[in-house]
């Protein structure tokens, strides 16, 4: 297989591959990510093998809006809080999944980990595509993540079908994640944003 280098203006030839069950690599507001539909249990299955990435390992949904996250994971009452407070922006918030969502995404586990990325391109690909992405860095696992399109061809050459050139990822540091299915929610991992701050809006 030929990985195909796509520009941000030709964003559109990457909806159908993503549609079909083929593997899009694109900019975030950290890393470059791998994504795949979310509810496609053998695109998921690609991702894990294009990294390397250990079943056990589960995979970040993103969505394009907050109302999006009902197709694959059930919203608690404090999620709409930090949803309008924190999306697009470096928070992951973990909710209880739906049987929408194949197991392979979440390892066996019964919740799933969501975000929205700031960033205006992979912002027009999840509006474009209109289903949640499982996301991850696009990189095989171990190895740097990549922070360019070619940093991310030059490792998953071959494993993808489509790199979205959208110049450089800012890198930085990962999301903060909180987990809603905790009484109270608990912080799992302090990132941009400080714990003092997510706590504050619930």
């Amino acid at each position: 297989m030929i990985t195909r280098l796509i520009h941000p203006e030709q964003i559109e030839t990457a909806i159908p591959i993503l549609l079909s069950g083929g593997l899009v690599v694109f900019p975030t507001d950290t890393v470059y990510g791998v994504a795949a539909l979310a509810e496609d249990a053998e695109a998921v299955a690609r991702i894990y093998a294009a990294k390397d990435r250990p079943r056990r390992m589960a995979i970040p949904v993103m969505v394009a809006e907050p109302d999006r996250v009902t197709a694959v994971a059930r919203p608690l009452p404090s999620f709409w809080a930090l949803a309008q407070a924190f999306w697009p922006g470096p928070l992951t918030i973990i909710l209880p999944k739906t049987d929408a969502l194949p197991p392979i995404v979440t390892a066996g586990g019964g919740t799933v980990a969501l975000r929205i990325p700031d960033h205006p391109l992979a912002l027009a690909l999840l509006r474009a595509v209109g289903r949640p992405l499982a996301v991850t860095s696009a990189n095989i696992s171990g190895q740097p993540p990549a922070l360019t399109a070619e940093e991310a061809r030059a490792q998953l050459e071959g494993r993808v079908e489509a790199v979205i050139d959208g110049g450089r990822a800012p890198g930085g540091q990962p999301s903060t994640i909180i987990d809603l299915t905790q009484t109270p929610p608990r912080i799992l991992r302090t990132g941009p944003l400080s714990e003092q701050a997510v706590m504050t809006v619930l």
